[in-house]
């Protein structure tokens, strides 16, 4: 994360004018940070780390600090494979002294060998946008963090951690978000201290789910800050003996949780999404208007990023909820300021794209979504006319409707398969691995099941 430089390592700098750099230790000293959290995440978005004491912040810089890979979860390693040496982002330091006093995040790039590690999620995206900015672009990113508060019951099942917040529709609920005050008041101060931005905090659609708003970023930033807060919100719900959950539909009668993004590009300070596009009525260039066929084009591959669990699509695939909306796109249509497309045009300086819940891995779903949208930048496509309030075209992709359809999609799609560090090896090892998820899920036998087809024949 990109941030200004505090008073005190703006000190830590000025000590460090004869060497002409500012290491680690002195940033952390500066901040009284004594222990860093060496961080970065696999590929479904795990948080994984080592708790660094200040005096091995050398090390930890200088590359000594390794990970087994295949430990760590779905990241490209087997057990006999080299370490995973963790190469810390100096920008990306982080104080989190709300979770403990004198700790820090730190965000590191995984290497082997002294080379970034193609299957590391950060590289992935650092990787993307180095593509962009070959083409003199870069991103901005926007992202809503949605997640339920819970309990886990004694009999597995879960429950609202606020008994109370039990009504059909309860979206913006004043009540729901007073009782919720030293949790939302907590996070929000939290962002605020760390010069996030937090502008809203609200009560989402279901009953005891919430979302906390921040300023967009450049796109590697607001990764990183959904990252670091989906830690903060877990740690903090846990410390009030609550449950903070990103699973995109954990009640199946509510409504499911996204993770939406407001992306744009600019080349500089100039945006390049603003333009005069005649009777379309979005105010929007055609270099906006192919980057948003590119993302329509490759949609359904796109899925197995936005959407990469077998839960996701117990949300994508609801008619209905209890609030009598599923706040989830069906098909790859994009209009205006409607909330029923895959692609929603708030304004002409950005695009929304809702498809994405909130198990997504923030680095994949942003560099697999800006490379569909470079795909269709560099083919001039035209995605036409966009569709009014709650339509689609006859001729738009349905959304896949299960996990292992957004499997198929992506390995019938040359572009998305290959946009993992641009090799297709990579995207076909992340397949494989999510069909192998649904299998196991397919193979287990289910409640539903046994009420269904004990006695029916």
């Amino acid at each position: 994360m990109t941030r200004l430089a505090t008073p005190g390592e703006q000190t830590a700098m000025t000590a460090a004018v004869d060497t002409g750099r500012i290491s680690l230790a002195d940033i952390a000293k500066a901040n009284d940070v004594r222990f860093l959290l060496a961080t970065f995440v696999n590929m479904t978005g795990k948080p994984c780390a080592k708790l660094v004491p200040v005096e091995a912040a050398d090390q930890l810089e200088n590359g000594s600090m390794g990970f087994a890979g295949y430990a760590a979860g779905l990241i490209g390693q087997k057990p006999h494979d080299a370490d995973l040496i963790a190469v810390p982002d100096l920008s990306s330091f982080t104080p989190v002294p709300f979770i403990k006093e004198g700790l820090a995040v730190i965000h590191c790039d995984p290497h082997v060998h002294g080379q970034p590690w193609p299957y590391a999620p950060r590289v992935i995206l650092k990787g993307a946008l180095q593509r962009l900015a070959d083409q003199g672009m870069q991103a901005k990113v926007g992202a809503e963090v949605e997640y339920f508060l819970v309990n886990k019951n004694d009999d597995g099942t879960l429950s609202t951690a606020d008994p109370r917040d039990d009504s059909p529709r309860p979206c913006y609920d004043a009540r729901g978000v007073t009782r919720m005050y030293d949790h939302l008041a907590a996070i929000s101060e939290a962002m605020n201290g760390l010069g996030w931005g937090n502008y809203a905090n609200d009560h989402e659609d279901a009953a005891g789910q919430f979302e906390q708003n921040f300023d967009y970023a450049d796109a590697l930033t607001t990764a990183d800050r959904v990252i670091t807060l989906r830690y903060i919100l877990n740690i903090l719900a846990e410390q009030r003996g609550m449950t903070a959950t990103f699973m995109p539909k954990p009640f199946t009668d509510r409504t499911g949780t996204g993770l939406h993004f407001h992306l744009s590009l600019w080349s500089g300070t100039k945006a390049l999404f603003p333009g005069d596009d005649g009777d379309r009525g979005l105010g929007l260039s055609q270099l906006a208007y192919s980057f948003i066929a590119g993302i329509l084009d490759h949609a359904p591959a796109l899925q197995a990023f936005l959407a990469p669990t077998v839960n996701s699509y117990k949300r994508s695939g609801a008619t209905t909820s209890s609030s009598g909306a599923t706040w989830s796109p069906r098909k790859a249509s994009f209009g205006g300021n409607d909330r029923t497309h895959m692609i929603r045009v708030p304004d002409n300086k950005r695009v929304e794209l809702r498809s994405g819940d909130g198990s997504a891995n923030p680095y994949l779903a942003i560099a697999t979504a800006l490379l569909a949208g470079l795909d269709g930048v560099a083919g001039a496509a035209d995605p036409g006319a966009p569709s009014g309030p709650g339509e689609s075209k006859p001729e738009a992709h349905t959304l896949p409707a299960t996990l292992l359809h957004a499997v198929e999609s992506l390995r019938k799609d040359p572009v998305i398969l290959s946009s993992l560090s641009g090799d297709p090896e990579i995207g076909q090892y992340y397949a494989d691995a999510k069909e192998e998820e649904f299998l196991s899920w397919h193979n287990q036998v289910s409640d539903w099941e046994i009420r269904t087809y004990l006695t029916s024949i």
